[in-house]
């Protein structure tokens, strides 16, 4: 048996060296597609991985910044529900940053919905409430498009679990024993912060716009985003490019999982339970068996 185990893990080494090897071989440092592809083969997206960064949230014992996420919602109302959706989240939900009902109340009155019918069949609109959700700021999916080079901005309420980046083996297997799941707010800080000039000889078309972070290819319609002084904080964090991508990032994670702290709570009391559960088995096992035969 330790023989076989012992083989198992040589060989799990030499596949994760094997394919680091390539893996670096295949990708340039500047992030350009690989020069050795053929004109028929598709180079492997993103260009360049998303670095883990360091968040709040992360680990069994991660929990979120409160004044973090009030400064993403910030950077969202400012700059992103210009062109993206957060149709899953009501207003109601913001009390768990930290605002009292009568500050959310008066965030969501800076909104107005769609309501109806009234009285005489006919569609109106009126302020929000807190029961309300965030509205989209284009009426249909090919309005959106059409305001955005003919590519629709996606929903930004799951964003942050949608767009995972995979992690190979072996990568992936120590992701369960970490329990990395930072993977989104990874890839969307990468991707905001992550615009730069094409490498030499590489064609942009107009209306595209380089960026080696990107899921699906080497270009994007959406142009840069953020740009260092763009909101202003009220607590004094810095206005760079970086902060805001930082803490839209974050606020994206709690938008897509607003109970992320209570399920790490949860699971870590189930992990006790099961531990002493597991002792108390093994402890009436001795007891009915000590004194049998075996």
């Amino acid at each position: 048996m330790k023989t076989l185990v012992t083989s198992i893990l040589s060989f799990a080494f030499a596949v994760s060296l094997g394919s680091a090897v390539l893996a670096q071989e295949a990708t340039p440092a500047n992030g350009a597609a690989p020069a050795h592809h053929a004109e028929s083969e598709t180079p492997h997206y993103p260009l360049k991985e998303p670095k883990e960064e360091e968040w709040t949230f992360a680990g069994p014992f991660g929990h979120y910044d409160k004044g973090q996420l009030q400064r993403g919602l910030k950077v969202y109302t400012e700059v992103c529900s210009a062109c993206h959706s957060m149709n899953l989240v009501p207003f109601r939900m913001l009390d768990e940053l930290g605002y009292s009902e009568a500050q959310v109340k008066a965030f969501s009155a800076n909104y107005e919905v769609q309501d109806g019918p009234n009285a005489a069949g006919e569609m109106f609109t009126r302020k929000a409430v807190p029961s309300d959700h965030f509205p989209a700021p284009f009426a249909n999916a090919e309005a959106a498009a059409a305001s955005n080079n003919g590519a629709a901005p996606p929903d930004f309420s799951l964003i942050a679990k949608a767009r995972e980046v995979e992690r190979g083996f072996p990568q992936f297997v120590f992701d369960i024993f970490t329990q990395y799941q930072e993977g989104g707010p990874d890839y969307i800080h990468a991707l905001l912060t992550g615009y730069e000039e094409p490498p030499a000889g590489f064609q942009v078309a107009q209306g595209s716009h380089y960026n080696p972070y990107f899921h699906a290819a080497a270009v994007l319609a959406m142009p840069k985003p953020l740009s260092d002084g763009q909101v202003t904080y009220d607590d004094g964090a810095p206005a760079t490019v970086d902060q805001y991508s930082r803490d839209v990032s974050a606020f994206l994670m709690w938008a897509a999982e607003p109970h992320l702290e209570e399920r790490k709570r949860t699971g870590f009391m189930v992990m006790i339970f099961l531990a002493i559960f597991t002792v108390l088995i093994y402890l009436t096992k001795r007891s009915i068996y000590a004194n049998k035969e075996h």
